[in-house]
């Protein structure tokens, strides 16, 4: 009898590893949940998982440390790995290369100070260990010295179009000997940020050629990581993409190693922080930090099906992630995570430090819950670890969870229930901590319930307001969204998040405690492509400057679609669509509009894309004279999110993206029937 094929999903949290496997037969899916660290049983949780998925299928006994996969088809996953190395500050060893006269750039950021009143600021540790600063710089050159040919200056026209003027260029020889003298302090890692990079990349390329001699692991250049203009938030990224990318490497090979032929016939994909899966190989520093969430939201777009907005919360061990879908997945290009500001296409999901194993704590006469968290390990009372009084243990006490529902996965030999008692023990010795304070100040006694309830309220709360943040804030109407609630403890505050919003709807899936892994089979693949640009967004058709961002979306579509034609997927799987990064002419504040007509009923067919073509050509004239309608969607938009518009400014195109995506067979769906009847108690 020939052993069935698997199809395994992911998501390694911070508390607890979900694997769903998809088997031939019935009930055709198996899942496994378990803590993420028990050093004590396994080397890794995700690995741990599917060794027991295999075994309760096939039977066979699998060996923990190295075990064949001839019969796996592919595992998709998300980790939390680049974010704990990132809070941690346990990424590699790296440099930092950048313009002469910038070497304190990222270290003073944009001068925010987002806690004026802190007298005891700590500033978090910078990613890099060394600095080199480079003589080298270009600038745009004016109109008047363009004609001028007595000027003296060696022009170049850069990737928007640009003239630039080559003011100095770099020393290669003493770069050179600096980077030697780095890597011999052993550092393997070096990020290349240069101040006009993202439109004149030529002086960042030939450091990283440089780089690559001298035999640097990971060389991240700021032109292909992130060509942005903001200099900051772009050599911040280019940073966390050399810091973490060895790090995530270091990891999958650890991963593959436990199988017994390196996973090498099996597809091993990721979840990137976009919502998109990516190879393994692709996976880097600068798209993972939200590997892990991405999927929870990926999960509920596809299964609600309700016909109307949709927030999402998702309730884990060890905090609670919010994220609102409408039409489509709601993404943001520039988000602050551990002190470190990413500009990088991300899910907009709000993480608040609360969730199953926030800490509880009585202080100064008020409840607190969290940020602390008591993690997998030693975890809250009721593992039975001698962990912490956490969230969890109020619900237990409270009866919204059931010790003989749950898996016998505690104790120091993980085969224990919850401790219903250790937990009762724990409240009873803080409420009468509680009770004390009150009785010195004249104030009623409370019951053990009434303490653990108070717990749960002041949690609650903590999580309501960055839901508040996605939906109310930027002009949405909170009433006309359901509520998706996934994550371990989702759906233990689901009616009491819901009657705080004035949310009418909730909804919880058959696998919404393994929403997040789940949703990872559910993924499509998905390549991103970023340009710069410098022009004025023409409302006019027949302006030419139409025709030059039609040519250069096409040719970012061009590249994205090859990247997935080269991985095996054919043409009609691959869908295109592209965005503007637009803004008011004299604002900061850019928004990423999505293409208003998703037809793409102006693509010229972008795998034969004739990247040389003239901007004047009659065949892009005509496909320019089709050019959806950006002006009004970036304006319908901008009203909405601020509450008012600037009409009569022009828009400024700061950027073009492309996102190419290519729909794979994943994780066959279940969707439950609509059902009305009387609630019955059990």
């Amino acid at each position: 009898m020939a052993i069935p094929s698997f199809r395994f999903s992911i998501d390694r949290g911070g508390t607890f590893t979900d694997v769903y496997a998809e088997v031939p037969g019935e009930p055709g899916f198996r899942v496994v949940k378990l803590l993420s660290e028990d050093p004590q049983n396994y080397p890794d949780a995700p690995r741990e998982g599917i060794r027991r998925i295999l075994e309760s299928v096939t039977g066979k006994i699998f060996p923990k440390e190295s075990f064949p996969a001839e019969n796996i088809e592919w595992i998709r996953m998300g980790t939390t790995v680049a974010t704990n190395a990132l809070l941690e500050r346990k990424g590699a060893k790296t440099v930092l290369v950048t313009t002469k006269g910038f070497r304190d750039l990222l270290q003073i950021g944009n001068q925010s100070r987002p806690k004026i009143f802190d007298l005891e600021i700590r500033k978090l540790d910078l990613l890099y260990e060394e600095v080199i600063e480079v003589d080298e710089r270009v600038r745009i050159i004016k109109e008047s010295e363009k004609s001028d040919p007595d000027s003296g200056l060696e022009i170049a026209e850069g990737t928007t179009g640009e003239k630039f003027a080559v003011l100095a260029k770099p020393d290669l020889e003493s770069v050179s000997k600096e980077l030697e003298a780095v890597f011999e302090k052993g550092i393997r890692a070096v990020a290349v940020v240069f101040l006009h990079a993202y439109a004149f990349p030529e002086h960042e390329r030939q450091i990283g050629k440089i780089a690559d001699e001298i035999g640097f692991e990971q060389i991240s250049l700021s032109h292909e990581v992130m060509p942005m203009v903001k200099m900051v938030a772009r050599g911040d990224t280019t940073t966390v993409d050399a810091y973490l990318t060895p790090h995530i490497r270091n990891y999958l090979e650890s991963f593959r190693s436990g199988f017994s032929d390196n996973l090498e016939k099996s597809q091993l994909l990721f979840m990137q922080s976009d919502g998109g899966l990516t190879d393994s190989g692709n996976f880097k520093g600068s798209n993972a930090i939200l590997s892990g969430p991405a999927g929870g939201v990926v999960g509920y777009a596809v299964t609600t099906e309700l016909g109307q907005p949709v927030i999402g919360f998702d309730m884990g061990g060890t905090s609670t992630d919010v994220s609102r879908y409408g039409d489509d997945y709601e993404l943001v290009h520039e988000t602050e995570t551990a002190g470190v500001r990413i500009q990088a296409p991300q899910m907009h999901i709000k993480t608040v430090a609360a969730g199953g194993g926030s800490r509880l704590f009585f202080r100064n006469g008020l409840f607190e819950v969290g940020p602390e968290s008591a993690g997998a390990h030693p975890g809250p009372v009721c593992y039975r670890k001698d962990g912490f009084l956490a969230v969890t243990d109020a619900n237990l006490v409270l009866g919204r969870l059931h010790p003989e529902y749950f898996p016998k996965i505690f104790g120091s030999n993980e085969n224990e229930a919850l401790d219903f008692e250790s937990a009762r023990k724990a409240f009873e010795k803080i409420t009468a901590e509680i009770n004390a304070y009150s009785k010195e100040r004249k104030l009623p006694a409370m019951s053990l319930e009434e303490v653990a309830l108070g717990f749960l309220r002041v949690a609650n709360e903590v999580m309501v307001r960055p839901i508040r943040e996605i939906s109310v804030m930027r002009g949405f109407d909170i009433k006309e969204h359901a509520l998706a609630c996934f994550g371990g403890a989702g759906g233990q505050h689901a009616c009491a998040i819901a009657r705080d919003l004035g949310i009418s709807k909730i909804f919880i899936h058959r696998f919404s405690g393994i929403l997040s892994a789940y949703g990872m089979g559910l993924a499509d693949i998905v390549v991103e492509k970023q340009g710069p640009s410098a022009l004025v967004l023409p409302e006019n058709k027949e302006d030419n400057s139409l025709n030059y961002l039609l040519k250069n979306l096409n040719k970012l579509a061009a590249e994205a679609k090859t990247e997935l034609l080269a991985q095996g997927y054919k043409s009609e799987q691959i869908e295109i669509k592209r965005y503007l990064n637009l803004r008011y002419q004299g604002t900061d504040t850019a928004l990423m509009i999505p293409e208003p007509d998703s037809t793409s009923k102006y693509d010229t067919g972008i795998t034969n894309c004739e990247l040389g073509i003239s901007e004047s050509s009659p065949e892009l004239q005509k496909n320019a004279e089709k050019f959806p309608d950006y002006v009004s969607a970036f304006r319908e938009t901008y009203l909405r999110e601020f509450g008012f518009d600037l009409t009569g400014r022009e828009i400024i195109v700061d950027d073009l993206r492309v996102r190419a995506v290519a729909k794979s067979p994943g994780l066959q769906k279940f969707t439950l029937a609509k059902k009305g009847g009387t609630p019955e108690v059990e």
